[in-house]
């Protein structure tokens, strides 16, 4: 059900998973997740970088209508968390509720984003990619969890 990181080629097409959710009535996830190429020059305190970025789009929508509607972060966390577990789930970050690309607020939608380099190993976000805040994922125990069961 979910994609591979490693092996993914870059697309304009997002791989699109709808599942219902579980701690929700009547509410279904619909996650985007998509694999692009960036390649950034140096900056003052930054060194270039190239790589990957996959980006995973959580949208909390009503099963029944498909308008936005609101569901604790927890378990669309932890679906971006299961998705970027193939690489490394500790080097995620969580954007919020915007357009990752323009910073815009998006109802019913949370952002999440892991940067890889060229072989595919999670490295920190380069700054000169950063169009909006990036918050790192918290995965330490206190933290709520719903476990995402999957088979790839």
């Amino acid at each position: 059900m979910l994609l591979s990181l490693t092996t993914l080629d870059p697309s304009a097409d997002p791989h699109v998973v709808t599942v219902p959710a579980r701690t929700g009535t009547n509410i279904e996830l619909r996650i985007h997740t998509s694999i692009t190429v960036f390649d950034v020059a140096a900056a003052p305190w930054a060194p270039a970088a190239s790589g990957f970025v996959v980006t995973v789009l959580v949208h909390s929508v009503d099963a029944a209508t498909g308008l936005p509607r609101y569901l604790p972060p927890a378990e669309p966390g932890e679906w971006a968390r299961a998705i970027f577990a193939e690489v490394d789930a500790a080097q995620g970050y969580f954007l919020g509720a915007v357009d990752p690309d323009t910073g815009e607020h998006r109802d019913g939608q949370l952002a999440y984003r892991l940067y890889l380099d060229t072989d595919r190993h999670a490295i920190r976000v380069p700054r000169q990619v950063v169009a909006c805040p990036h918050y790192r994922m918290r995965t330490g125990d206190g933290d709520p969890e719903i476990r995402i069961v999957t088979t790839a």
